[in-house]
């Protein structure tokens, strides 16, 4: 699906000017939340510059935030789940709000949520990309920030192993490997940009295969779970009613996930991503590392 290039134009002058962004108005999406089953209420709000990506539990006594940053990451089983130590607020499933963000280049935004899960939708990023697009952005009298990479990375996890280095612009090159039919393997390049993201990653969905997702709900641990919110495989065939959207839309969910969690450095990234058979324990593990060395311009 490709998102209309003339939204893009206010994208495009703020893009010039590398200031930071805000939003211009309040975005909201409200849908069924994956791990609990119930009506979940999201709602992205303006904010000052340099306050950069913060969460707030509207639900929880005081409205504790969550700033969005890999050092507050807790959790990255399935998901990428952030938590204030000081609180003990907690928000899972963040990675497709934060590539939504990233993708757009909003640099400061609170976002409310009325529970520990934002909804689910159909399990891509489309619903707070297109709420981000429509809302426009605000321009900020303060410079963008930027992590550049000085040398090389590499970070290993598992299997996992994705490789950083110096670049322009902010390009990854993904490749996934989790079976033996061709929809299991896949590899995918993009220059990652608002536009690129908007017309080749935001729609593709998470995807599981149907023993795991029965068993799963099952065990009443993704009580929202559904052929809705998902790309589900039976042996080796696509049981979603929709089929696919994309013919490598695995690889290309898996580059969207990597976008939001390496947003989690808290700047807009310039550097090449090399990324194999990674997931969110080695996404993370790199946000760590290059916030650990320190290269915001």
């Amino acid at each position: 699906m490709c998102y209309c290039s003339g939204m893009f134009n206010e994208l495009e002058k703020n893009r010039k000017m590398d200031c930071q962004n805000t939003i211009k108005s309040e975005v909201f999406v409200s849908g069924i939340a994956l791990h609990t089953g119930v009506r979940a209420n999201l709602r992205i709000l303006p904010a000052e510059a340099d306050t950069g990506i913060v969460f707030r539990r509207v639900d929880m006594p005081g409205k504790p935030m969550v700033k969005a940053v890999a050092g507050n990451v807790i959790d990255v089983r399935r998901a990428t789940t952030i938590a204030s130590r000081e609180t003990g607020a907690f928000v899972v499933t963040v990675e497709h709000i934060m590539a939504s963000l990233h993708a757009a280049k909003v640099d400061n935004a609170i976002v409310e949520m009325d529970g520990p899960e934002p909804p689910i939708a159909d399990g891509s990023a489309k619903a707070f990309f297109e709420g981000i697009m429509a809302a426009g952005l605000q321009p900020q009298d303060a410079p963008a920030h930027y992590w550049t990479a000085k040398e090389p990375i590499t970070v290993k996890e598992g299997n996992a192993e994705l490789y950083l280095e110096p670049s322009d612009k902010f390009e990854v090159d993904c490749s996934i490997a989790f079976g033996g039919t061709d929809l299991s393997r896949q590899q995918y390049y993009c220059d990652v940009t608002t536009e690129s993201f908007g017309k080749e990653l935001f729609d593709s969905r998470t995807f599981c295969v149907y023993q795991e997702l029965a068993q799963l709900i099952a065990a009443g641990l993704v009580k929202g779970g559904s052929l809705e919110c998902a790309v589900v495989m039976h042996d080796g065939a696509i049981i979603s009613k929709d089929g696919l959207r994309h013919p490598n839309e695995f690889v290309r969910h898996k580059m969207m996930d990597l976008v939001g969690d390496i947003y989690l450095v808290g700047a807009r990234v310039k550097a090449k991503v090399t990324a194999v058979k990674a997931g969110h324990p080695s996404h993370v593990k790199l946000a760590q590392t290059m916030l650990a060395q320190c290269n915001p311009v």
